[in-house]
Protein backbone atom coordinates (compact mmCIF):
# COMPACT_ATOMS: atom_id res chain seq x y z
CA UNK A 1 0.00 0.00 0.00
CA UNK A 2 1.36 3.39 -0.91
CA UNK A 3 1.60 6.29 1.45
CA UNK A 4 -1.08 8.12 -0.55
CA UNK A 5 -3.46 5.19 -0.18
CA UNK A 6 -2.75 5.00 3.55
CA UNK A 7 -3.48 8.71 3.89
CA UNK A 8 -6.75 8.32 2.00
CA UNK A 9 -7.77 5.45 4.26
CA UNK A 10 -6.81 7.48 7.35
CA UNK A 11 -8.80 10.47 6.08
CA UNK A 12 -11.82 8.30 5.30
CA UNK A 13 -11.68 6.71 8.76
CA UNK A 14 -11.38 10.13 10.38
CA UNK A 15 -14.33 11.48 8.40
CA UNK A 16 -16.47 8.48 9.35
CA UNK A 17 -15.49 8.82 12.99
CA UNK A 18 -16.28 12.53 13.03
CA UNK A 19 -19.60 11.94 11.27
CA UNK A 20 -20.56 9.34 13.87
CA UNK A 21 -19.58 11.69 16.68
CA UNK A 22 -21.55 14.52 15.08
CA UNK A 23 -24.61 12.28 14.92
CA UNK A 24 -24.25 11.41 18.60
CA UNK A 25 -23.79 15.05 19.55
CA UNK A 26 -26.83 16.08 17.51
CA UNK A 27 -28.91 13.46 19.30
CA UNK A 28 -27.64 14.70 22.67
CA UNK A 29 -28.47 18.31 21.77
CA UNK A 30 -32.00 17.20 20.87
CA UNK A 31 -32.31 15.41 24.23
CA UNK A 32 -31.08 18.47 26.11
CA UNK A 33 -33.48 20.74 24.24
CA UNK A 34 -36.37 18.46 25.19
CA UNK A 35 -35.21 18.45 28.81
CA UNK A 36 -35.23 22.26 28.74
CA UNK A 37 -38.77 22.24 27.35
CA UNK A 38 -39.85 19.84 30.11
CA UNK A 39 -38.11 21.93 32.78
CA UNK A 40 -39.76 25.10 31.49
CA UNK A 41 -43.18 23.43 31.68
CA UNK A 42 -42.55 22.30 35.27
CA UNK A 43 -41.34 25.78 36.25
CA UNK A 44 -44.43 27.34 34.68
CA UNK A 45 -46.72 24.90 36.52
CA UNK A 46 -44.99 25.63 39.84
CA UNK A 47 -45.14 29.37 39.22
CA UNK A 48 -48.85 29.16 38.39
CA UNK A 49 -49.47 27.17 41.57
CA UNK A 50 -47.54 29.67 43.69
CA UNK A 51 -49.51 32.57 42.21
CA UNK A 52 -52.78 30.85 43.19
CA UNK A 53 -51.78 30.46 46.83
CA UNK A 54 -53.49 32.83 49.23
CA UNK A 55 -51.29 35.64 50.52
CA UNK A 56 -49.45 35.04 53.77
CA UNK A 57 -50.68 37.28 56.56
CA UNK A 58 -48.04 38.84 58.75
CA UNK A 59 -48.43 38.34 62.51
Amino acid sequence: MTRSTENQIDIAATVMSLAAEATELTARVDELRQELVDLNERMRAISDTLHRLPPVQQA
